[in-house]
């Protein structure tokens, strides 16, 4: 039985993965690096120290993670007070189906808490969620599976009894291994082999979840 929908907010609730991904490359080409799409990729929702580990061992030990990390921010920033904040499509319809069915939310991120909360201000939708939390309030961020697991705790549900809406591979891992059931709704990419066998299933849009329930 599904008691719950946990989702990521970056690509999922919310079109920003975009910005991420052209700030982390202008920031490592600030930096000096032959920084590439698939550098990007990797680092949607990806722990900071898995992260910076990562990094280096692609580019050396040079690699400064968490000052390019800084400049990335700053960037983001600047992107989202140019072209502002975009939801996702289906998010309103899926939201009220999910509340009218008496079925729990949340939202569990790798974005920093005060950062989530705002951005689930602007787009109208913060106060429409039983919990929000960050990997920031956990030990290890994605793809460990500490995130779902406390939000899973904060709802009072078992983690078999919630689906996870994702959009990055990382994403996917955590609540995989946290024991939710993925259901991905790809964004920058689609599901590759190594991720196909830990979805419980694909959704084109937010509404697509439905068919999970």
């Amino acid at each position: 039985m599904i008691n719950a929908v946990i989702f990521d907010m970056d690509g999922v609730l919310i079109d920003t993965e975009k910005h991420y991904y052209a700030a982390w490359r202008e920031a490592a080409r600030m930096a000096g690096f032959d920084f590439q799409s698939e550098h990007a990729l990797m680092l949607r929702s990806c722990d900071a120290q898995l992260a910076s580990k990562m990094m280096k061992d692609i580019f050396g030990e040079s690699f400064d993670y968490f000052a390019i990390r800084d400049v990335r921010r700053r960037l983001v920033a600047e992107r989202i007070e140019k072209y502002g904040l975009e939801k996702k499509p289906g998010i309103d319809e899926i939201l009220a189906f999910l509340r009218e069915k008496g079925i729990k939310t949340a939202v569990a991120t790798a974005t920093p808490i005060e950062l989530t909360l705002q951005h689930l201000e602007k787009i109208g939708v913060k106060d429409q969620f039983d919990k929000i939390v960050s990997a920031k309030q956990v030990k290890h961020g994605k793809p460990a599976p500490d995130v779902y697991l406390y939000a899973c705790e904060q709802i009072g549900e078992k983690p078999e009894n919630c689906i996870a809406v994702e959009d990055s591979p990382n994403g996917i891992r955590s609540a995989y291994a946290a024991g939710c059931k993925p259901v991905m709704v790809p964004d920058l990419t689609l599901p590759d082999d190594e991720i196909k066998p830990l979805l419980y299933g694909v959704a084109a849009d937010l509404t697509g979840i439905k068919d999970f329930l």
